[in-house]
């Protein structure tokens, strides 16, 4: 619904910004006022426009893969489009009506309103081109992040454990074997005693997954001492998604089975509200993630029911996709909490926007005597960029100190 009731918004802001392309191409040279320019440029930005249309409603590949990525692309370019946009026009208002009529710092005679126009435009065409070349190539660099954390208790596996953590592969139109070579690079390097994933493998669409078999070749050569364990998150179930809205088509929200059989093939063992003792030594709980619980009417277990039967002598570790119920978490004695979802924004302003939604939007942080551990994410969702945030593996480093 919500959806629906934006598209008229939408379309006029489309319409209003190839009104202003046109028009700024008319003040460079009337030969661009002409039909035989316009015509073309205008058919080729209303498929750019439509691309995410296209890529909902057309199913037959490539046709549907094709107009998936230019999509994702496009709803990138076009947040920085209507940020820059609409600032310079504001601007030029206050220029105009205000700076211009009121002051004397502005000779009348020397303004031109087209120069003006001309220059402005072409600093914000500069903009939206840098700004979105730098967020795609930026959003493929994956770095390491490493993060100290103590916890008052012996552990029967050593002094020290290292935890390689990952979450938001979101295997599909985005992210390929090529970032899952990268990832599992480093974390080989870390020489990881485990490696946790906390959810959002997928992305909604199995089918989208390009050469699923090299993937899971890949992902099999994560080497670790206690092997590697999951989590779901809320994108790891079938369902429909344009612009970020879910259309379930009338029909529930289903898991998909191919989902797990290729977490199976890959190594990766599923902790669905499930709890293993790893060499008699520690405890790993994988948590059911909680919007996905919400769609498939799973209910999940609260933090008291996750650690009740658990010796809390022994530390206690927790993958749950979403950084929720920190609190509950550590009193239910959990030692560290290990997240993803946020993607720390993953483009601005939603990388200061995401402060305000969550305790810990991403990062290390206590809560209580707990650490909580939030990762940015290995890949992207949506506009296939990163500006402002890193795409990144975390490797922890838990001391045990008694």
């Amino acid at each position: 619904m919500t959806a629906v009731l934006l598209s008229p918004l939408y379309l006029l802001f489309i319409l209003y910004l190839l009104r202003w392309v046109f028009r700024w191409f008319s003040a460079v040279s009337l030969i661009f006022s002409r039909k035989w320019f316009q015509i073309p440029v205008a058919v080729l930005y209303l498929i750019l426009a439509g691309s995410l249309l296209l890529g909902f409603f057309i199913k037959q590949d490539p046709w549907h893969w094709i107009f998936k990525n230019i999509g994702n692309y496009w709803l990138g370019v076009l947040l920085y489009i209507a940020l820059i946009v609409l600032a310079a026009d504001i601007f030029r208002l206050i220029f105009k009506y205000i700076i211009l009529r009121r002051t004397n710092w502005v000779n009348p005679e020397h303004y031109s309103a087209r120069k003006v126009f001309l220059f402005s435009g072409g600093m914000i065409i500069c903009l939206v081109v840098g700004i979105s070349t730098y967020g795609v190539i930026h959003g493929s660099d994956t770095k390491k992040t490493v993060y100290e954390v103590t916890i008052p208790k012996s552990c029967a596996a050593g002094e020290e454990l290292t935890v390689a953590l990952v979450a938001d592969l979101h295997l599909g139109y985005n992210i390929t074997n090529s970032h899952m070579e990268r990832m599992v690079r480093i974390i080989n390097d870390m020489e990881p005693d485990l490696v946790c994933i906390a959810g959002d493998i997928f992305d909604n669409e199995y089918a989208a997954i390009k050469e699923p078999e090299r993937i899971i070749a890949t992902l099999q050569k994560i080497q670790s001492r206690y092997g590697v364990y999951a989590c779901y998150g809320n994108h790891d179930v079938r369902e429909q998604i344009l612009a970020g809205f879910t259309f379930s088509g009338g029909e529930k929200e289903m898991d998909d089975a191919r989902m797990l059989d290729f977490l199976e093939r890959s190594g990766i063992r599923l902790l669905s509200d499930e709890t293993v003792l790893i060499d008699d030594a520690f405890y790993l709980c994988g948590r059911k993630d909680y919007s996905r619980s919400r769609k498939l009417n799973d209910p999940r277990l609260t933090p008291q029911q996750l650690t009740a039967s658990l010796d809390r002598e022994k530390p206690i570790l927790v993958i749950d996709h979403q950084p929720r119920q920190l609190q509950e978490l550590a009193e239910a004695g959990v030692d560290l909490d290990m997240s993803g979802h946020t993607h720390d924004g993953q483009m601005f302003p939603g990388t200061v926007i995401n402060h305000f939604f969550w305790e810990n939007p991403c990062g290390l942080m206590k809560e209580g005597d707990m650490y909580s551990a939030v990762t940015s994410g290995v890949g992207l969702w949506g506009p296939n960029m990163r500006v402002g945030s890193d795409s990144e593996v975390v490797e922890l480093r838990v001391h045990f100190s008694p």
